[in-house]
């Protein structure tokens, strides 16, 4: 035989609660799925959110890095800082690639601009128009099939070329120069700045 346990008595200070009726455990089922499905469903949106945000800026970072030949558009200040590009205002037809290996790093950069901002571009870096040299091509074949310009022969631009080459000590860069004048009043510029860590 089994010996019952003795049974608390309800405490005589408080009333005993009446059976829960059907339509309010109905609510109450209710409210506590929905906080459940709220406390699963928001993270998960969150998540998806998330990763689909992150995937889209891998490929566009992955198209950025993975193009070949000038993007349209102006470089990053920073890169104009770190490779001395001083592109003046107003400047159109803008462009630029960079290349980077151990050995050395490239920003290739073309603008059309006029002759006062000409004159600007060549005063950020120290120099005049009377430095530059008539018919000299500075940049050379390897940087030329890299961007797809072209200076002499079939396919170039009409025009005298002017250019230089700012030469600096290593880290600062150097910089090889070309001045397209095909069009009188808004002179073409070609710039290929390279640096050796």
């Amino acid at each position: 035989m089994t010996a019952e346990l003795p049974r608390q008595a309800d405490p005589a200070d408080e009333p005993s609660r009446p059976a829960e009726d059907r339509r309010h455990k109905f609510r109450r089922r209710a409210l506590t799925l929905l906080i459940i499905g709220l406390l699963i469903g928001v993270p998960a949106g969150y998540l998806v959110i998330s990763a689909n945000q992150s995937r889209d800026s891998g490929k566009d970072k992955e198209a950025k890095y993975s193009a070949r030949g000038l993007t349209e558009g102006w470089p990053s200040k920073v890169q104009r800082r770190l490779y001395q590009v001083p592109i003046p205002h107003p400047a159109n037809q803008v462009a630029y690639y960079e290349t980077n290996n151990w050995r050395t790093s490239r920003l290739y950069v073309q603008f059309q601009t006029t002759h006062a901002g000409l004159d600007t571009f060549l005063a950020g870096l120290g120099l005049s128009r009377d430095d530059l040299k008539r018919d000299d091509v500075t940049i050379g074949a390897r940087d030329q099939k890299v961007t797809g310009w072209k200076f002499t022969g079939e396919g170039s631009r009409p025009g005298t070329n002017f250019g230089i080459v700012r030469e600096q000590k290593n880290p600062a860069p150097t910089q090889d120069i070309v001045v397209n004048t095909g069009n009188p009043t808004y002179p073409m510029v070609y710039v290929v700045s390279r640096t050796v860590p």
